[in-house]
């Protein structure tokens, strides 16, 4: 059709089954390049092909997936939260996220463990901003002593933006 018109069509395939890789790809790779011989040769469309695997679901109901590496979630929070890509800080605190325009990301998560934002967690917080955003499970500051330092308390996972 774009060929008849001139047009600029693009497109997604979206495929749910074990048959994405070797069927309906192999198709779209056809139509990109032509296919048959003689007078039954169709000429391919040009264009490009590039084929994704999706991951885990980051979520499972309200909690986190467990098959998920956290690395992953840091990278989604960051993602989420500056619309930029994640480069993890080269040292530092753990769960420091890093900092855009002026707010500092902290994801205080332990796969085993509860994790509490709390003064003790807060004393290892280095990095200097005008506010903080923590993702952690629970708080033990007020909400009051929170907005006095600048701080956000995000909860995990009820805080974490869903696509």
């Amino acid at each position: 059709m774009n060929k008849a018109d001139s047009g600029t069509r693009k497109f997604i395939i979206i495929e749910m089954m074990e048959y994405a890789n070797n069927i309906s790809a192999e198709r779209v790779k056809k139509i990109i390049k032509g296919y048959g011989e003689g007078n039954n040769a169709v000429e391919g469309t040009g264009g490009n092909f590039s084929f994704y695997s999706l991951g885990e679901p980051l979520l499972i109901g309200d909690n986190l997936n467990e098959a998920v590496p956290p690395k992953k979630i840091r990278e989604y929070i960051w993602f989420m939260e500056t619309k930029k890509t994640y480069t993890p800080p080269i040292e530092g605190n753990p769960y420091y996220l890093g900092k855009h325009n002026d707010s500092s990301y902290y994801f205080y998560y332990e796969r085993k463990n509860v994790t509490v934002l709390d003064y003790a967690f807060l004393a290892t917080i280095t990095d200097k901003a005008n506010s903080t955003i923590i993702y952690a499970d629970r708080c033990s500051i007020s909400e009051e002593n929170l907005s006095q330092m600048n701080i956000v308390f995000k909860k995990i996972p009820r805080d974490i933006t869903r696509l």
